[in-house]
């Protein structure tokens, strides 16, 4: 029984001299690609690039899901709001905002109104292009980026 504790003791003290702080990354890991994560090159496209994807996108979800008529005519103002906002370590994303002429039946004219939106690098289908994410103000019905497509700006 004497000697069970003295080797509890000694398991002890040579585990705990043994130990060593955690480190974020050896040396190995550090130099090994999978283990860092994706690459990015912050190769991110313009903000004219993302419009024609707006616009069919909010024209197939008013038809789809809100059996409204409604279309993007044309844009006016298009400009970059940020660029990578949160770092070189994240996704790259450009941010944009832009006017946008919405018409319909409905309404009976045409409005302007503001759309913010996204373009991320690898963030298209399953992570092979450029992705889009926007929202048009005053059409966000499902809210998902509420309140008034405050969600989809950086």
């Amino acid at each position: 029984m004497r000697s069970l504790k003295s080797i509890t003791v000694l398991l002890l003290a040579g585990s705990t001299l043994l130990a060593q702080p955690a480190a974020a990354a050896s040396w190995l890991e550090m130099n090994f690609g999978l283990l860092r994560g994706p690459g990015y090159d912050g190769n991110v496209p313009t903000c004219d690039w993302g419009l024609g994807t707006i616009s069919s996108r909010f024209s197939q979800k008013e038809s789809r899901f809100w059996a409204s008529d409604a279309v993007i005519d044309d844009y006016a103002d298009v400009r970059e709001v940020a660029y990578r906002p949160w770092g070189d370590k994240v996704i790259p994303r450009r941010y944009c905002e832009a006017k946008a002429l919405v018409s319909s039946a409905s309404f009976g004219k045409q409005v302007w109104t503001k759309v913010y939106y996204s373009i991320g690098e690898d963030t298209g289908f399953a992570g092979f292009t450029w992705g889009v994410n926007w929202c048009v103000v005053g059409a966000d019905r499902n809210l998902a980026y509420a309140p008034d497509c405050k969600q989809a700006r950086p």
